[in-house]
């Protein structure tokens, strides 16, 4: 059986640790602990990375951009 979880670090508790107990039982696990990089999940997939990418190049070129006047929201 494998489960992921993803929790920010602030995030653990007592909670968590019963509850892999109950879910795991008096079974050996393995406990594997990495950061994330938003960045990297969403330039994994070609169809984000290329809009993100392309997203980017507009900015910097100051291309396809809408202006808002803030105060319009206020």
């Amino acid at each position: 059986m494998q489960s992921v979880y993803r929790v920010n670090a602030s995030e653990l508790d007592d909670r968590f640790l019963d509850s892999l107990k109950v879910l795991f039982g008096d079974r050996q696990i393995e406990i594997v602990v990495s950061s994330i990089d938003e960045t990297d999940y969403l330039l994994g997939n070609e169809a984000n990375r290329s809009h993100l990418l392309r997203a980017v190049q507009n900015v910097e070129e100051r291309k396809n951009l809408v202006e808002v006047n803030l105060e319009d929201w206020l």
